[in-house]
């Protein structure tokens, strides 16, 4: 229903209610029928369903079959290390998914307790939970608005619904009826709004809507969207799915191959457990988490406070970013950037320099003295931002109100758009009128009003705020000060441009961002003009096919239209919650990895769904923080661009660990498969593929997340949405290491055995110091481990000397190799190991070799 297009007494109609307001009887049938005025949710996830939700992936059901298994065959240490595993990926999840419960709960919290109504011919207070549509609810400064409602009284009522519509002004309210029907919720300028809040004067209103009906009922619903996942959440899952099966073939054939050879059932099912501990990366989801809270930590320090740890690795994945104006692309600071007075346009750089006389003296007295903004007690300005800024103006100009009283004054409105102030100077009063340019010039006896209208649309186009400025002599105060009809027969005095000043360092970070490949957009709920100066200003608007949409536009634009032009528009102006949430949903549509900012409740839905929810930590809402997986705790636009640098760090880290990790187990799973075909024992037990996979490798690995930024990695494109975490050569890396570690290995096994020496035990080491030399050589996807400093990375060399002295103690300490079930090994023996370990180091190396006389010889070819 349209209600803004609706006069008071055709609400009235439609609402079933009259200025006396509902009887109690009416309000209680009609609460019956509509249901509380409160935001209901989807059905509540327990901390318990949350927690065991975290065992149902394929993965982590294989490792739990196991560990019962291992259990009923009496290997209980193997029992305890797998659930011990388990129980901290679990813990995590959990951790996450309860977080995100939050949200809806924090909206809730914006309810009004007692709100002042006319019920019976009489006002009484009651419960905003019993509110019902035809409502008649009395507003004033101070007040939560409790539904959405009509304005049919307002005496200089304004209210800030900034958290709901993203405009940074109050906004003055009206009772008249508005003509158009496509207005977003910002422009409905009769309707107050549950969740805005009463900034000034006082009101009343019908209520027309309660409960989830309101627009903050909207936006809550939109908040049960799901939220996506990210881009390794998206692979990792994949490749769970995709390794859980292969496990699972691989162990049946293991069983049936066994059972036909007809070897004993207890130790092919110890064979198999071990086969499935060796194929699936335990350590993997621990040490992503761990990378990933590292890199939270690290991004403080750059003013970006992660909340949800995915969203690191997500960064580098991100080809768009829809960005707020106000606070984020500007200073949040209105600034008076021209001055027009005498026919000419003047910076206010320029006007210190002009003799403070005559028509200049009198346009800044106006500033300063038709202004509401005051000085607290710690020298602060306090107001209206726009007075604000007019007032800072006339004191760089040294311009004093003192012999200058207020006598009286004619309060803005809306309709009028316009404030008047009466003032005593000497023997006169004088009167100055400021306001909209439209409302002021026809008020003035000027003869050259089409000139200044002229300067006024020059100015408006270049998104500047334009106000106008006036001024009246009187003999004494005039009857009735407060009555409008005195502003007439005014003399112009000049006009004055005001803008939010753009950041300085946001131009150089738009131009980043198109270096690296990721589009910047602006959506605000600025007008389009304001808009459109700012984004050709910071270089987000700087082609000719690009489009800049208003709300109304975008809301007549076919789906399917929209879905074809998305990737052209690169300004929003005047958009709904609605329309945000359909911005993101459509580019993700087209395969992008969408990145979104906002500071209002209005904004959550839209964060929400985003690949990566971009809160403001200065302006922003507890909604939209909590909505968000990222706050930026300086809502600075460049801070994002910081972020996504890290972001691309972290992931490119992220490959190398899962490349090491993966060819540890793939090397393990060679040494269990090929050595019965060779006609050798089982090469390792259960614990020691978990000590291998948890701590030999899991400290190496955590301390890849410290290695430094290639130096292109912002210049660059995104990584594909689409592209797997095997690309680029990683997996035929995993793949071919792997079986030269199980052919090292399973050497050392043979000539162990032939010569009577600890053949488990040194298997047990060549593949846990191989992998030591196979960190040490990945760090660098082509450049030599000796070509960049070998203590770039200082925490990687001491985790891999601590790995060393930990296989040690397993190998050597009587209590570990009760444990671990290992002998200690000669000195002959020791240097064996070593160097047969050495062999894939050097291995690695080669093949980067090879890597880098390719790429030198394409550039050449291309040159």
């Amino acid at each position: 229903m349209n209600w803004h297009r609706l006069n008071a007494e055709e609400v009235y109609e439609l609402t079933g209610t009259t200025p006396a307001g509902l009887t109690s009887m009416v309000a209680a049938e009609r609460l019956q029928q509509v249901g509380f005025n409160e935001l209901s949710a989807s059905k509540k996830k327990n901390a318990l369903h949350i927690f065991f939700s975290q065992f149902t992936d394929l993965m982590i059901l294989i490792l739990l079959g196991a560990a019962v298994i291992s259990g009923f065959i009496g290997e209980m240490t193997d029992t305890l290390v797998i659930l011990v595993i388990v129980l901290l990926n679990a813990i995590i999840g959990f951790l996450q998914e309860y977080r995100a419960e939050k949200a809806m709960q924090l909206l809730k919290q914006m309810a009004v307790s007692q709100t002042r109504v006319h019920r019976d011919n009489q006002t009484k207070w009651v419960s905003a939970r019993d509110l019902v549509p035809g409502d008649i609810v009395f507003l004033e400064a101070g007040n939560a608005v409790p539904a959405d409602i009509r304005i049919i009284e307002s005496i200089q009522l304004r209210m800030d619904e900034s958290s709901l519509t993203g405009e940074s002004h109050a906004i003055d309210k009206i009772t008249g009826a508005l003509e158009m029907d496509d207005l977003t919720a910002g422009d409905k300028v009769n309707m107050g709004f549950k969740g805005s809040f009463v900034t000034h004067g006082r009101g009343r209103g019908i209520v027309v809507a309660t409960g989830m009906q309101t627009e903050l009922g909207i936006i809550a619903n939109m908040l049960q969207e799901k939220e996506v996942q990210t881009p390794l959440q998206q692979r990792m899952e994949s490749f769970g799915k995709k390794l859980s099966l292969l496990v699972l073939i691989l162990c049946g054939l293991f069983l049936l191959a066994g059972w036909i050879r007809g070897e004993a059932i207890g130790q092919m099912i110890l064979t198999s457990i071990s086969l499935a501990v060796a194929a699936i990366p335990e350590a993997l989801p621990a040490v992503i988490t761990i990378s990933l809270a590292l890199a939270a930590k690290r991004m403080i320090r750059f003013n970006c406070l992660i909340r949800k740890l995915p969203a690191v690795e997500t960064l580098g994945s991100v080809t768009y970013i829809c960005t707020d104006k106000t606070g984020t692309l500007t200073r949040n600071k209105m600034e008076v950037e021209s001055v027009y007075f005498n026919g000419k346009l003047y910076d206010p750089s320029a006007l210190a320099e002009e003799p403070k006389d005559g028509d200049l003296f009198l346009l800044l007295q106006a500033m300063k003295l038709n202004n509401d903004s005051v000085v607290d007690e710690h020298k602060h300005l306090k107001g209206d931002s726009t007075e604000i800024a007019l007032l800072e103006l006339a004191e760089q100009m040294n311009i004093s109100k003192e012999n200058w009283p207020r006598l009286a004054e004619i309060a803005f409105d809306a309709e009028r758009k316009l404030m008047t102030t009466f003032h005593r100077h000497k023997n006169q009063v004088i009167a100055f009128t400021k306001g909209a340019p439209d409302m002021l010039l026809p008020l003035c006896e000027l003869p050259e009003q089409a000139s200044i209208e002229q300067q006024v649309n020059d100015l408006a186009s270049m998104g500047q705020r334009v106000l106008g400025f006036a001024y009246r002599f009187w003999d004494d105060v005039p009857d009735n000060p407060e009555s409008k009809l005195h502003e007439t027969g005014l003399r112009f005095l000049g006009l004055t441009g005001l803008a939010d000043q753009p950041r300085e360092e946001v131009a150089a970070a738009v131009a980043q961002c198109r270096v690296a490949g990721i589009i910047p957009v602006m959506i605000t709920g600025d007008h389009l003009l304001t808009a459109k100066a700012i984004a050709v200003r910071m270089g987000i608007l700087n082609h000719k096919k690009d489009i800049c949409l208003t709300g109304r536009e975008l809301a007549s634009v076919d789906s399917n239209d929209f879905l074809d032009m998305v990737e052209k528009v690169k300004v929003y102006a005047r958009v709904s919650p609605e329309q945000k949430l359909t911005i993101v949903k459509t580019l993700q549509q087209k395969g992008h990895f969408v990145a979104m900012t906002g500071d209002g409740v209005n904004d959550a839905p839209s964060l929400r769904r985003a690949n990566i929810g971009i809160a403001m930590g200065i302006t922003g809402t507890d909604v939209a923080k909590e909505a968000a997986h990222m706050i930026l705790l300086d809502d600075n636009f460049s801070t994002i661009v910081k972020a996504v640098r890290e972001g691309r760090r972290i992931y490119d880290n992220i490959l190398k660990f899962i490349k090491y990790l993966m060819t540890t187990n793939a090397g393990e799973l060679w040494t269990l498969l090929l050595g019965p075909f060779l006609g050798l024992p089982v090469a390792l037990l259960p614990i020691h593929i978990l000590w291998i996979n948890l701590v030999s490798d899991g400290l190496p690995a955590i301390s890849l997340s410290f290695e430094k930024a290639e130096e292109n990695i912002m210049d660059r494109p995104p990584r594909p949405p689409g592209q797997s975490i095997f690309d680029n050569g990683r997996g035929l890396h995993i793949i071919w290491v792997g079986i030269f570690m199980a052919v090292i290995a399973l050497i050392a096994q043979a000539w162990a055995i032939r010569n009577g020496l600890h053949w488990q035990t040194i298997v047990f080491n060549v593949l846990c110091l191989s992998q030591m030399g196979h960190v040490l050589a990945i760090r660098y996807e082509t450049k030599s481990f000796f070509g960049k400093g070998i203590f770039s990375n200082k925490p990687l060399i001491i985790s891999v000397a601590f790995a060393f002295l930990l296989q040690w103690l397993v190998t050597y300490t009587p209590v570990l190799q009760k444990i671990f079930k290992t002998e200690g090994l000669s000195l002959s023996e020791f240097l064996f190991v070593g160097l047969l370990s050495s062999a894939v180091f050097w291995a690695v190396e080669i093949e980067k070799w090879f890597s880098r006389r390719r790429i030198k010889s394409g550039m050449q070819s291309v040159l």
